[in-house]
């Protein structure tokens, strides 16, 4: 289905995604100064990730939008695990900035390098360097995301990660997916790397709807059934407080009128009678 112009707005939406997706989970680790739960090895497989899917989507002669995708991809990747090593494993600044760029230049280099190598036998009509390229690229990015399953299965809740950054990582994948389909030629390798990845984040998507999801949602119902208990143990006491009063046995009528100067002459007169008799 050749379509260049929706080849590229939806190329566009999917880099666009990629281009923010792990910065709410970057702003998330910096406000809380920890990345527990965060896997630093998944972010160091997608930052390997980055460079034989930028290969292969430079020579393949995708959408400029997909070209650059992976660039950002590994260069954010990479900064989340230079934040894992510093507020995990206690690295200074300094240690994580030279470490971080060392890696980082490595890997541009041999991206460049084999961009301009693997040119040459596609040009030829060979195919399997490319293929070799997408394979990887799939491999390096379902590993990362499975890293984070064998943290799930351990703790049995998804934790350290945002569902914010899952979400648009997936939404970046989805649109990117679909813009292949839009492309001269569909790739199928290329669905099969966007397409494997969207899959394992609909399994992470559906694990915190598991563990995280459905015990709050269940501790919100049960607060919500004591509060309506105890609302009903109110109004049940303050009923029984009101028939109290109305069933107190009231004074007699002859009591009713009784007042203290009145009670006065009566022992008063009783004390008269009573002298009356002595005397």
């Amino acid at each position: 289905m050749d379509n260049p112009v929706a080849a590229n707005v939806l190329g566009t939406a999917g880099a666009v995604c990629w281009s923010i997706q792990l910065i709410p989970q970057i702003v998330i680790n910096y406000r809380r100064h920890h990345t527990v739960g965060l896997q630093p090895s998944m972010m160091l497989l997608w930052a390997f990730a980055g460079v034989p899917l930028g290969i292969y989507n430079i020579v393949s002669g995708f959408n400029i939008a997909l070209q650059i995708q992976p660039q950002i991809l590994t260069f954010l990747s990479l900064l989340t695990w230079a934040q894992c090593h510093y507020y995990s494993s206690k690295w200074s600044l300094q240690k994580c900035v030279f470490v971080t760029s060392a890696i980082g230049m490595v890997l541009g280099g041999l991206e460049a390098g084999l961009i301009f190598a693997l040119r040459i036998p596609k040009r030829d009509g060979l195919q399997w360097p490319l293929t070799l390229m997408a394979v990887l690229s799939a491999v390096f990015l379902s590993l990362g995301v499975l890293r984070h399953y064998w943290d799930i299965y351990t703790h049995k809740t998804v934790r350290g990660i945002s569902f914010l950054f899952v979400f648009i990582d997936a939404l970046g994948d989805l649109t990117s997916l679909v813009s292949i389909f839009f492309e001269k030629h569909t790739d199928v390798l290329g669905m099969v790397i966007y397409g494997s990845e969207l899959v394992l984040w609909i399994g992470v998507m559906a694990c915190g709807g598991w563990f995280n999801l459905k015990p709050w949602v269940e501790r919100w119902l049960k607060r919500k059934r004591q509060e309506g208990s105890q609302m009903m143990d109110m109004e049940q006491d303050q009923s029984r407080r009101g028939n109290a009063v109305m069933e107190h046995n009231m004074p007699s009528s002859t009591s009713v009128f009784r007042t203290p100067s009145l009670e006065d002459n009566v022992v008063v007169r009783r004390e008269g009678r009573s002298n009356e008799i002595e005397v």
